[in-house]
């Protein structure tokens, strides 16, 4: 495998250390690959799972301690698998923030605890290896001393490939064109270290060790005063001061520099999927002698070391506070791109050059000149990648972002029309916000003129798609002053007065709303825009009938519904009655985020009502049928799902022949809407009618074929939806005839514990509807053993759906005894001091039917499960209140256990008599508490309660009258 990643996967070349991953798709592909492979791995081959490495895999990880839950033994600081190799060392060990792992099964889990994070962890494995001995070399080379491999490229020579040996280091023969190898061969004599390499190597890198007490500033200073190429005369006495200062080391904040990587990257591996140095850009610098023969380009204003130094320390400030920051709740992939320039040698279009041209009069002009130049480069199609990197590769952009500074409106405005396109292209985003462009656009929008205010907020809401871009706008006062643009004329609610309404506010407002939807991506920033008043002004603007307008409107308020204030504040404004109205729209861009927002919305109850109040579920259940645009499809079955968790809205669904489409949707779909459609599914089936109607649609075949997946959520939501339809006995047997039950019982060894949960949940039904329960359970090998071990694990969630599951699975006397042989009754007596609710009702029914067999009764009490079942009587759970009383009543058939009950007030059975005046405190409130469960119109209940009482005072009788014969 690592030779197959060597050659398919695309690395940067080695500037100092290891390579690193490019951030390509073909990486993003080969990473997902390795994830999905390594996840299902530990149930796909459990036995070469235990197999343990030589090494341990080592890397810094991301994850919290407390992101491990059963199965580990986890500290503040340090987390270790309660697996272990022969010698009793753990298999996994993490040392914040160091990580070491000796076997796939851990890996696997790994990755499933890692959820979202598990490709960024795939990643810092594959990229930041390092052999126990410290070297980077291939195996097959340290035999020959080799250490690593570093890639120099001196300031007066080409680029050096340097082999470090433990000899010393020398030349080896470079890496080829075509496979990215090494060349191993050795092609200079042997250097006792790399200093003396580059001295007897390259003249400026002598002459510059030699001038280390010069100052920084004063080398800058030297720096900048070196000759560069100028407009001519007569044009540079017309060029403005912004003009000037924008003509300065063009080239040295584009050009990436290997000795200045070399001499200022941090001494440990990055985490960060970027490419610090590449292999490819090293052609870049050889371009440089070649540039001025095509005009246009500037020559290299000397060696850019000393920039380089400031923006690496301006970089690593950045990256500081972004750590600090709020997360995104984004859940893809929010890093920024490598930086790619063209090839030297590549054949590039003519228009390339004739973009630089004019670059060359936008520095060198005059004001009209300047107009011209900005009309004419924006005749271009400036949505091709060429075109846009050729504006930045010349110093285009830093000329843009000076004109903005201009008192000239003019040129403002033909600035930001090209920056605007351009924008689109990830880098020239990123290059943007590295010059300082987004300041400058916020305040513009502070401009009285509307066009300037529209082309800012349009150029912010490209740029913002990244995570330190919607921080800067944010600490530049830009969310405060986005939001102000949305408060445009009242009238534009009112389609009788839409002939008085300024086209011009409706766009101002149109922009605004757009430069905040890719700004709502970051928590921090919906919060400003809560703060800023934007909740009302968006409410307002979503009764226009401007679709251009209703589209980043709806999308910010999808983005922002994800936080619970948001949601009370849409129920509040009534904006979900804009919404379905919405749902209507022919613009399927708009129906997709309005689904969007009542998918996020409709956790809360009263929403959903409103949903269906408004008549929403309609337009929602027509929209299933149109399944090209599965953007939207994904959108429109999240929001059929959510709203399905109200009953009456299942009932509804179920009328508009929804649940007939959602199974057809079950196959040759994405696994974004598959997720959505299950869950919808398994909502629906709660209802009788519902079940019989996925049945008889032939649901129950795509269904259980989907037990087979990996991803996670369709995993919960699958086991949800085959145990709703298992409720129901003829779908059951259905189940049980496509092999349903034992693949739900094999993802009780799934590793993440939500899969482990709802599978459990899901068997309970199967095991209460299966002919022959009893056989079909034993005819799972270690099923048994398996699902009473789970009863160690520390996931309340688990617990209470194993519990459930023991229940039913011990109602067959032969499975009982043999669960009482593995150990059952001390693992759930070890539960009962929990003060879980759902776990406290499931507990209290498995040990009521545990108590059924043999001498189990006494065990329970031996091992202290009795006195604590006394205080779930306390709860507010009526469920507990019944499950704590039948156990009770079972309990108390032995002697010992009814002492135990009355005595959990510290009082002795001896001074309890018949009569009620006879008891303690504690006593009384017993008494009192199942009395008034025999009250009660449960009628399992009040048997329960009457049960237990009759064998505490029958033995109370036994006693007294003992003490009198």
């Amino acid at each position: 495998m690592g030779v197959a990643l060597t050659r398919s996967a695309q690395w940067t070349a080695a500037g100092y250390g290891t390579r690193t991953l490019e951030i390509t798709p073909l990486n993003e592909v080969i990473l997902k690959e390795i994830a999905m492979f390594v996840e299902s791995f530990i149930y796909k081959h459990p036995q070469e799972a235990k197999y343990v490495f030589v090494e341990p895999l080592e890397w810094k990880t991301n994850l919290d301690p407390s992101a491990f839950e059963s199965g580990y033994i986890v500290s503040e600081t340090t987390v270790k698998s309660e697996e272990v190799d022969k010698d009793g060392q753990p298999l996994l060990f993490l040392s914040v923030p160091h990580i070491k792992i000796r076997s796939l099964g851990q890996l696997s889990r790994l990755l499933l605890i890692a959820k979202d994070r598990k490709l960024k962890e795939a990643q810092a494995c594959i990229k930041d290896y390092e052999f126990s001995n410290g070297c980077r070399a291939p195996p097959w080379r340290q035999i020959h001393g080799e250490i690593c491999y570093v890639l120099v490229k001196p300031h007066d020579v080409e680029t050096l490939c340097v082999t470090c040996s433990t000899e010393g280091v020398f030349l080896n023969g470079g890496k080829t064109e075509d496979e990215g190898e090494i060349n191993y061969e050795r092609k200079s004599e042997m250097y006792k270290d790399l200093v003396t390499f580059l001295k007897e190597k390259s003249a400026k890198f002598s002459e510059n060790m030699s001038k280390q007490d010069i100052r920084f500033t004063e080398e800058w200073k030297k720096e900048n005063e070196e000759p560069k190429e100028v407009p001519k005369k007569e044009e540079a006495d017309a060029l403005p001061k912004a003009f000037l200062a924008s003509s300065k080391n063009i080239l040295e904040k584009n050009q990436i520099n290997f000795g200045k990587i070399q001499m200022t990257k941090r001494l440990e591996p990055t985490l960060n999927w970027k490419a610090t140095v590449d292999f490819k850009k090293h052609k870049s610098l050889l371009r440089n002698t070649q540039e001025k023969k095509h005009g246009g380009r500037l020559g290299r204003s000397g060696p850019p070391v000393s920039p380089g130094r400031a923006q690496l320390v301006r970089k690593s400030a950045e990256k500081i506070e972004e750590i600090l920051s709020d997360s995104s709740s984004e859940n893809e992939e929010d890093e920024e791109p490598p930086d790619r320039r063209q090839e030297a040698n590549a054949d590039l279009p003519s228009e390339y050059w004739q973009i630089q041209k004019l670059v060359k009069y936008l520095k060198g002009g005059n004001q009209t000149a300047t107009v011209i130049a900005l009309r004419s480069m924006k005749d271009f199609n400036l949505a091709q990648e060429t075109c846009q990197l050729a504006i930045r590769d010349v110093g285009g952009l830093e000329v843009l972002i000076n004109l903005l500074d201009t008192d000239e409106v003019k040129c403002k405005i033909g600035s930001l029309k090209i920056l605007k396109e351009i924008s689109h292209n990830p880098q020239i985003r990123r290059n943007i916000v590295d010059l300082g462009g987004l300041p400058v656009m916020v305040n513009i929008l502070d401009s009285p003129h509307k066009s300037l205010k529209c082309l800012a907020a349009e150029t912010i809401a490209n740029v913002a798609k990244f995570r330190r871009a919607r921080r800067a706008v944010r600490h530049h006062g830009g969310i405060t002053k986005l939001v102000a643009l949305l408060d445009c004329a009242q009238s534009s609610a009112k389609p009788a007065q839409s002939s008085l309404y300024d086209a011009r506010d409706v766009e101002v407002a149109r922009c605004g709303a757009l430069a905040l939807w890719s700004c709502s991506k970051s928590n921090a920033n919906k919060e400003a825009i809560r703060q800023a008043g934007g909740i009302p002004l968006l409410a307002h603007l979503l009764k226009t009938s401007h679709e251009n307008m209703l589209i980043p409107v709806v999308g910010t308020l999808q983005e922002c519904a994800s936080e619970e204030n948001y949601r009370a504040a849409i129920k509040a404004e009534r904006i979900i009655e804009n919404l379905v109205k919405n749902l209507n729209s022919e613009n399927e861009q708009l129906q997709e985020q309005c689904a969007m927002a009542i998918y996020q919305c409709a956790e809360d109850k009263e929403t959903r009502d409103l949903v269906r109040l408004h008549g929403g579920l309609k337009p929602l259940a027509s929209l299933l049928n149109n399944t090209d645009n599965k953007e939207r499809l994904a959108a429109v079955t999240g929001a059929i799902w959510k709203c399905s968790i109200s009953k009456e809205n299942a009932t509804k669904f179920r009328e508009y022949e929804a649940i007939e489409t959602l199974v057809g949707l079950l196959t040759d779909q994405p696994e974004e809407v598959l997720v959505n459609v299950v869950g919808a599914l398994g909502e629906c089936c709660q209802e009788y009618e519902n079940r019989v109607l996925v049945r008889k649609c032939g649901g129950l075949q795509p269904l259980v074929n989907l037990l087979v997946g990996i991803n996670q959520t369709l995993l919960v939501n699958v086991t949800k939806a085959v145990g709703a339809c298992a409720v129901e006995p003829e779908s059951m047997m259905i189940i049980d005839r496509l092999d349903g039950v034992r693949l739900l019982w094999s993802l009780l060894k799934n590793p993440h514990p939500d899969v482990k949960a709802s599978a459990a949940w899901a068997l309970c039904p199967c095991i209460q509807n299966a002919k022959d329960a009893g056989e079909m359970v034993r005819c799972f090998v270690g099923g048994l053993e398996f699902i009473v071990n789970l009863l160690k694990s520390d996931n309340k969630e688990v617990l209470a759906s194993v519990c459930a599951a023991i229940t039913n699975i011990a109602k067959d006397q032969e499975n009982l005894a043999a669960i009482t042989d593995l150990g059952v009754v001390p693992l759930l007596s070890k539960l009962a001091n929990t003060n879980n609710d759902k776990l406290r009702r499931h507990l209290a029914e498995a040990i009521s039917r545990c108590c059924m067999w043999g001498r189990n009764r006494v065990a329970f009490g031996e091992y202290k499960a009795v006195a604590p079942l006394v205080r779930y009587l306390k709860s507010n759970d009526a469920n507990v209140h019944r499950a704590t009383a039948q156990a009770l009543y079972q309990l108390s058939e032995d002697a010992d256990n009814c002492i135990t009950i009355h005595e959990n007030g510290a009082v002795k059975l001896q001074l309890f008599w018949i009569s009620f005046h006879f008891c303690s405190h504690a006593g009384r409130i017993l008494y009192l508490l199942l009395l008034g469960m025999i009250g009660s119109s449960d009628q399992d209940l009040q048997e329960a309660a009457a049960g237990c009482i009759s064998n505490i005072r029958r033995l109370a009788l036994a006693i007294d009258k003992a003490r009198y014969t």
